[in-house]
């Protein structure tokens, strides 16, 4: 189980404060995960779009996925597994053209692998990236 983090207005001094909560859904087996900004309102976008990758298994570090929210990380997405064999540490990135850039761990870390998928493929085509412009 992954804690998960809400950042929250403390008033009156309206400062930032992070709040940590378990979070039940994101299964985990005690392994690195990424989580990433895919796109913001404030930013111009049509959504706000959270990604979350991990190795998605209880127990063994297999099983590499990417989970998408729309709600601030209150709620992810059944997510799309990545390669179903063992996996370990990751990171993400958005690229220049939208697609999202994962780098992680596989095959009891004997390799270091790159891949690119697009928002289309990762929410089976309920979904697509557009270039927005910064406000």
């Amino acid at each position: 189980m992954v804690l998960a983090l809400d950042l929250f207005t403390h008033q009156p001094m309206k400062e930032l404060k992070w709040l940590s909560r378990p979070d039940s859904t994101l299964v985990d087996p005690g392994c690195n995960a990424s989580i990433i900004r895919y796109t913001s309102v404030k930013e111009g976008a049509d959504k706000n779009r959270l990604l979350f990758s991990n190795a998605k298994m209880n127990n063994n570090r297999a099983n590499m996925s990417i989970r998408i929210s729309y709600n601030e990380g209150i709620t992810w997405s059944k997510g799309k597994t990545i390669y179903q064999g063992s996996s370990a540490y990751s990171s993400m990135t958005i690229l220049a053209n939208g697609d999202i850039g994962l780098f992680f761990e596989k095959d009891n870390y004997t390799e270091n692998v790159f891949v690119r998928i697009s928002l289309d493929w990762l929410t089976d085509g309920n979904d697509e990236y557009t270039i927005t412009q910064k406000q």
